[in-house]
């Protein structure tokens, strides 16, 4: 293990919220670490822009953080907590002790994802797990895409894939016409959200209540079926981009003893958890978008830094996107017929190869785990538990480090 590295503020998390922290926390003085399981900042919104920005943001926040001293550890990720002030995270080099006086969560969030016959296929994959592979090089050009699920990500997704040369042939909604008609007139106060809408759904094919019911194909996906109302048809693709919007990672947090309310971290107004020198902020306390997530982070490293009557001159400003986010979740809400999706033999956890009908013999998350080994493989619950969340109400009972799979060495070295 390297010597401990000691800082200001340590912030786990490289995307927005993380970014913007870093950024507050320098430009006050103070020592700003960064660490982030990524080769490069940005997150998963910001990929692969480091050198030609594509949005009026990224090239703002991007631009922001190299005028200030950061100290980014990239490829590092934390995995276990030693104490209220250290972490160990792993790198290609072995484990690094982070020692900090101020901690910033902005671990951001994840797809979830919900089990239907064929989900596990070749070439079904996220919607944005399909963006991240072609910002890695993944060729796409006139590639038949259907993209299906839930959330605002999913015309964000579209209209980069098309950018790519894809034909994008429909992008199905599960969120109900009158949910999607009351967002928009949310929008009209918003004229910059409401030009992003417009523009995305410009050229391509949107369907709300509309969702895959199943996925076909022998050694890869070769056509999927949707349903809208009492109508069901097969259509052929190359790909299904499938993501019912997204929920917070929580794991961390969750090792420190922060409170979580209503699946996200709890925090006062200036970001701080319940845990003392504890900071949340991004999609860790709640999905709502890009501009929360820096503005949050904002107030965070702000706050972090011993600033806080700067920091307080933001919560306006935080407050108007904090209502965006509420219409948001409430737009996107999951409809109960999804709970139907998986047939008894449909695979809920891909790890370890667990099947619908085996778990809801159980009542229980911690009895399915110990009757079945649902969500005890290397993902740790990351795909399963969202699902079996929706599907039976199940709630994670205990978080146990490592929160990431690691390498056998990094643990005994700890």
């Amino acid at each position: 293990m390297s010597r401990p590295h000691e800082c200001d503020v340590l912030i786990v998390g490289a995307g927005p919220a993380g970014l913007a922290a870093a950024y507050r926390v320098a430009r006050a003085g103070r020592h700003a670490v960064v660490v982030d399981d990524n080769p490069h900042a940005g997150g998963q919104i910001w990929r692969g822009e480091q050198r030609e920005p594509r949005s009026r943001e990224a090239q703002v926040w991007l631009g922001r953080v190299r005028s200030v001293d950061i100290e980014y550890h990239a490829g590092a990720r934390v995995f276990q907590q030693i104490d209220q002030r250290v972490l160990l995270a792993e790198t290609s080099s072995g484990v690094r002790e982070l020692m900090f006086e101020n901690l910033v969560l902005a671990s951001g969030a994840r797809e979830r994802f919900l089990p239907f016959p064929g989900w596990t296929l070749p070439n079904v994959v996220g919607a944005g797990g399909l963006q991240a592979l072609v910002k890695n090089g993944l060729p796409v050009d006139r590639k038949k895409i259907v993209i299906a699920g839930s959330g605002p990500l999913l015309l964000a997704v579209a209209d980069y894939l098309r950018s790519h040369g894809a034909q994008v042939l429909l992008v199905a909604e599960q969120a109900p016409q009158h949910k999607l008609a009351r967002f928009g007139l949310g929008l009209v106060n918003n004229p910059e959200k409401l030009s992003q809408a417009l523009a995305f759904l410009r050229g391509g094919k949107y369907l709300t209540d509309c969702w895959v019911t199943a996925a076909y194909g022998d050694d890869r996906l070769s056509s999927v079926v949707l349903r809208r109302g009492r109508k069901s048809w097969s259509v052929s693709c190359d790909y299904l981009a499938c993501g019912f919007h997204l929920v917070p990672n929580l794991e961390l947090a969750e090792l420190f003893g922060c409170e979580i309310r209503s699946g996200a971290v709890k925090v006062d107004d200036f970001q701080q958890t319940s845990v003392s020198r504890v900071y949340a902020a991004g999609e860790t306390t709640g999905i709502g978008g890009l501009e929360l997530s820096l503005i949050e982070g904002e107030i965070a490293g702000l706050a972090a830094a011993g600033h806080r009557d700067d920091a307080r001159r933001l919560f306006p400003e935080r407050a108007k996107h904090r209502r965006f986010a509420d219409l948001l979740n409430r737009t996107f809400a999951l409809r109960d017929e999804l709970k139907s999706l998986a047939a008894a033999e449909t695979i809920v956890c891909r790890c370890e190869d667990v099947v619908f009908d085996r778990l809801r013999a159980h009542d229980s998350w911690r009895t399915a785990k110990l009757q079945t080994r649902c969500g005890m493989g290397p993902c740790q619950g990351r795909i399963c538990g969202s699902a079996v969340e929706f599907l039976f109400g199940w709630k994670a009972e205990s978080v146990r480090p490592p929160v990431l799979p690691v390498r056998v060495e990094s643990l005994i070295t700890k």
